[in-house]
C-alpha cells in the first residue's frame, strides 16, 4: 500500500515538473515579442521608480507630491514605447523641467500684471492659459516637446509651497527616472537577444550527419554556426549500415569503419582549417538512423542538428521528419555540395517571436559582420504594411549587423521564388509548431518552393 501511494506521488510529481517545464517554455516564448517584454517592464518598473520618487519625497518636506502625475505618465511614456518619438531622456527632463517653469512664471505675471488670486485649488484662468501657451512655445523652441510637460506646467498652479523648489523637484525627479531608462535601455532593453533569445545562448555544439552528396557543404555550414561562439564544436557523425544475411544483422567489417573513419576525419580536418572551430568525429553502426542521430547528439551534448535535406517520393524522407519529431533544434540544409558561403542570406517571417528570433541570429552568424541579413514578411492587403514594417523592426532591431527589411504584398510562394535565388541561403521554418490540421490546409513553406532553384535551411525548434 505504502510503495503504491508513493508511487503515485512520483508520477504526480513528474507530471507537475513537466506542466511546469512546459509553462515556463511558452512563458519564454511569450516575453521574447518585443511588445509583450516592453509592457511587462512598464508593469513592473514604472511602480518601482514612483515608489522610490515617493520615498525621496516623504523624506524631504519640500517635494511637492504634485509632481507625481506628470512623472508617473511620462516614465511610463519612456518605457512603453522605448524607440518611439518621447524615447528621449533628454526631452523628458528639459521638457518636464521647462513644463514647471512655465507654469511658475505664469504664476508670477498672474500675481504681479493680473493680480490674479492663486494658490491651492485657486487657480487663475488666464494663468492656467498662459501656463499652457508657454510649454508650448518653449518646448517647441527648444524641440523637447513633451505631453507631461503640460500637466507640470498646470500644476505648478495649484501647489501652496515654493514653486522654485516644485521646479527643482520635477528637474531632480525626472533626471533620476531618466537614469535608470538610460541603463535599462542600453545595458538590457538592445541587448535581449542575448538575455530572453536562447539562439543566442545555445546552438554552440552542433552535429552533422555526414551522408549524400552536399555532406561536406553542410558540414561546412554547421561549422559556421558553430563558430559564432567560443565554445562552438562541431561533431561529424558517419553511418555505417548494418547489412543482412539470412535474416541476420551483421555489423560492418573493420575495414569499412576505418574507411568511414578516415573520410570523416579528413571532413574534420578541412573544418578545423578553414573555419577554425574543433570538431570531432562519430562513427555509429546501425540501421535507425534517426534515433541513433538523436541519441549521439544528447551524448555528445549538442543541441542543435544539422542535417542534409533529403526527400523520399517527392515528400520530406523518414530520417528527416523523425529528427524534426525530436526533441533537439534541427536544421535540413539544401545546399549546393560545393557551397562554402553564406553572406547574403534571406528570412522570411510570418510573425515576431521565438522562432523569427533563432532564425535571424542563424542567419546573422552565416553572414557575419560584412555580411547581409534581408527579413521579409508577406501581406495580403495593403492596409497591413504599416503593422508588418513595425514587426519587422521589432525583430531585427535586438541584433547587431546590417540588416534589410522588405514587405512585400504577394503570397510567400512567388515571393520567394523570384527572390530566394538571388541569395546565397534562404532560412525558412518547418512549420512544426501547427497542427496538423492546419499543415494539411495549408503545407508548410518549404514543401511548396521545391521548384526554387536556390539554397534553403528548414529550422525546426524542439
Amino acid at each position: 500500500m505504502r510503495d503504491a501511494l508513493w508511487s503515485r506521488l512520483r508520477a504526480a510529481k513528474r507530471r507537475l515538473r513537466r506542466v511546469e517545464r512546459r509553462e515556463i517554455r511558452e512563458f519564454r516564448r511569450w516575453i521574447e515579442h518585443t511588445e509583450n517584454f516592453v509592457h511587462v517592464t512598464a508593469i513592473f518598473v514604472v511602480p518601482l521608480l514612483i515608489a522610490l520618487v515617493t520615498a525621496v519625497s516623504n523624506a524631504v518636506q519640500q517635494l511637492s507630491f504634485l509632481l507625481f502625475p506628470p512623472l508617473a505618465s511620462g516614465t511610463y511614456t519612456l518605457f512603453s514605447d522605448p524607440e518611439g518619438e518621447y524615447a528621449s531622456p533628454g526631452r523628458f527632463v528639459v521638457g518636464l523641467t521647462t513644463g514647471a517653469a512655465s507654469g511658475w512664471v505664469a504664476l508670477e505675471l498672474a500675481r504681479l500684471v493680473l493680480s490674479e488670486p492663486a494658490g491651492q485649488f485657486r487657480v487663475s484662468a488666464p494663468a492656467a492659459a498662459l501656463a499652457i501657451f508657454l510649454t508650448g512655445l518653449v518646448t517647441w523652441l527648444l524641440d523637447v516637446e513633451e505631453p507631461s510637460a503640460y500637466a507640470c506646467g498646470l500644476l505648478v498652479l495649484l501647489i501652496d509651497a515654493s514653486p522654485f523648489a516644485y521646479v527643482v523637484s520635477v528637474a531632480t525627479s525626472s533626471a533620476l527616472v531618466a537614469l535608470v531608462f538610460v541603463v535599462w535601455r542600453h545595458e538590457f532593453y538592445e541587448n535581449r537577444a542575448r538575455y530572453l533569445y536562447r539562439s543566442t545562448r545555445g546552438d554552440d555544439h552542433v552535429l552533422v550527419p555526414m551522408h549524400g552528396d552536399s555532406a561536406a557543404a553542410t558540414a561546412r555550414l554547421g561549422a559556421e554556426l558553430a563558430a559564432a561562439h567560443e565554445a562552438g564544436k562541431v561533431v561529424l557523425l558517419g553511418f555505417a549500415d548494418r547489412t543482412t544475411d539470412g535474416g541476420e544483422g551483421q555489423t560492418p567489417t573493420e575495414d569499412e569503419g576505418d574507411e568511414l573513419a578516415r573520410r570523416l576525419e579528413s571532413h574534420a580536418a578541412n573544418v578545423r582549417t578553414t573555419v577554425g572551430v574543433p570538431c570531432e568525429v562519430v562513427v555509429a553502426a546501425t540501421e535507425a538512423r534517426a534515433s541513433a542521430t538523436l541519441r549521439t547528439a544528447r551524448e555528445a551534448n549538442c543541441d542543435l542538428i544539422v542535417s542534409p535535406y533529403e526527400k523520399e517520393y517527392g515528400h520530406l524522407s523518414g530520417y528527416v521528419r523523425s529528427l524534426f519529431g525530436g526533441d533537439i533544434d534541427v536544421i535540413a540544409a539544401r545546399v549546393d555540395a560545393d557551397q562554402r558561403r553564406w553572406r547574403r542570406v534571406l528570412v522570411p517571417v510570418r510573425k515576431a517571436g521565438g522562432a523569427a528570433h533563432v532564425k535571424v541570429e542563424f542567419a546573422r552568424r552565416l553572414a557575419g559582420p560584412s555580411g547581409t541579413v534581408a527579413v521579409a514578411t508577406c501581406i495580403d492587403d495593403e492596409r497591413e504594411r504599416r503593422a508588418a514594417e513595425a514587426m519587422l523592426a521589432n525583430v531585427v532591431e535586438a541584433f547587431d549587423g546590417p540588416f534589410e527589411t522588405r514587405v512585400a504584398s504577394a503570397s510567400i510562394e512567388s515571393f520567394l521564388a523570384a527572390n530566394a535565388p538571388r541569395y546565397d541561403l534562404t532560412i525558412i521554418g518547418a512549420s512544426t509548431d501547427r497542427s496538423t490540421a492546419s499543415r494539411f490546409v495549408s503545407p508548410p513553406t518549404f514543401e511548396r518552393i521545391d521548384d526554387v532553384d536556390a539554397a534553403v535551411a528548414v529550422v525546426h525548434l524542439a
